[in-house]
């Protein structure tokens, strides 16, 4: 057996939870948040058995497509600068991150 921990953005949250859902396995949500954009993303524990992790990792990765998006980033400031403006910059966000972990042992009470 193995426990998927797959960290996606809130965006392509609800979509995962219900395609994996939708095809038997069982999802854990848990809200975090954290990255370079300090914004919300959602991180999810799915425990799978070894002859259907494939078919999990496939539903991963075909609803968290990566994209890219315009974020504002502030200028850099110097000494004696009153203002600053800030500054779009592109940046890439979406797709999952995903860790793979055995499980030696599972109960279920």
């Amino acid at each position: 057996m193995k426990l998927l921990i797959a960290i996606v953005q809130d965006e392509d949250a609800s979509r995962l939870v219900s395609a994996l859902m939708s095809e038997g396995y069982g999802v854990t949500k848990l809200a975090t948040t954290g990255g370079f954009l300090r914004a919300g993303n959602t991180t999810l524990l799915i425990g799978v058995d070894d002859c259907k992790l494939d078919g999990a990792m496939s539903v991963i990765e075909r609803v968290c497509k990566s994209r890219k998006q315009i974020a504002t980033q502030p200028a850099q400031m110097s000494p004696g600068m009153a203002n600053f403006t800030p500054f779009p910059v592109e940046v890439v966000v979406g797709g999952a991150t995903v860790f793979q972990l055995n499980v030696e042992q599972f109960k279920k009470f």
